[in-house]
């Protein structure tokens, strides 16, 4: 059936709202100051149990906000093995990335993980049979030359942990195409208590082997630091989600960077290499233009429904 009125045009690129890009940009700098937190810590404490701290403070955050009196919703766990996997995910994202912060800029492992769309845009093809355009190829094509200008192969200054960094952008890829798949199908009070609770209890075995009490009050305070800002930097995600679309939003969180090279040079004196610069400015560059091309598909697709 084709309609009586004139055939719409593609929508024109959407603008994210100031109320949607105050709690983003908020979660930018939330999420560079836990990392560069997270590099401090691991000088005096192992990696598991820095993480550990991370999570299980997240968890008695979301007991406290999501009881089961008050959003009792929040507490009946659908999909409960896809939420374990999720939750599983996350904590290999998580530990990969806190163990290469020992040893890297955070600069670095934030632009290694800027090539995360480019990944789930190319997991989107291989299992979700999503059809991609030859430009969307060569934006994913470009953004992995700018991570081999970040960690340089064979030319002297590479690390093994930029693999550490390149496992946890994987692993994070994976976990954001879980998410999608169960943010329309469970409540989202649980998706928040499954993926604190998994490494909360997963990671208590080994706490057993590798637990260092603390040495001081200054980094007991910076590990509940951690956890708060875990769990209010991605309360602030959600929140500018309430007001923009994902894909509106996605080319505004590459500000941070910036706070990363901030933080970084404050705390540890780090100062990024131009490597470092010009391929974090390839994947940056990469990563916009494939959200502006996969939102002018969406409006032609948009269009076509419309007029058929």
């Amino acid at each position: 059936m084709s309609s009586s009125g004139p055939i719409p045009s593609p929508a024109p690129p959407a603008r994210a709202p100031l109320k949607a890009l105050i709690p983003l940009f908020g979660s930018t700098m939330v999420f560079a100051c836990l990392d560069t937190t997270a590099k401090a810590m691991s000088y005096y404490l192992p990696v598991i149990e820095i993480s550990w701290f991370r999570y299980v403070i997240n968890l008695l955050m979301a007991v406290a906000v999501l009881n089961p009196i008050s959003s009792p919703g929040a507490w009946r766990f659908k999909l409960p093995g896809l939420q374990v996997v999720r939750a599983l995910l996350l904590t290999v994202m998580t530990l990969a990335n806190f163990s290469a912060l020992r040893y890297l800029q955070v600069a670095e492992t934030t632009s290694i993980g800027f090539l995360s769309p480019m990944v789930i845009t190319l997991l989107s093809v291989i299992f979700l049979h999503e059809a991609i355009g030859i430009r969307r190829v060569v934006a994913i094509v470009v953004g992995f030359l700018g991570v081999l200008l970040i960690t340089q192969p064979g030319f002297g200054t590479f690390h093994p942990a930029m693999l550490l960094a390149l496992a946890s952008m994987a692993s994070g890829a994976v976990y954001n195409l879980v998410t999608r798949h169960l943010a329309t199908r469970v409540n989202p009070g649980s998706l928040v208590i499954s993926l604190a609770a998994v490494p909360s209890l997963l990671l208590i075995p080994a706490l057993f082997v590798v637990w260092q009490t603390p040495p001081s009050l200054f980094v007991w305070g910076l590990l509940v630091f951690m956890g708060a800002a875990g769990g209010f930097g991605h309360f602030l995600v959600m929140t500018a989600h309430r007001f923009a679309t994902a894909a509106t939003l996605a080319p505004y969180g590459y500000i941070q960077l910036v706070w990363t090279i901030i933080s970084g040079y404050l705390v540890f004196a780090d100062v990024p290499s131009i490597w470092t610069l010009l391929g974090a400015g390839v994947v940056i560059a990469s990563g916009i233009y494939l959200f502006h091309r996969e939102r002018v598909v969406h409006a032609r697709e948009m269009a076509a429904a419309a007029h058929s």
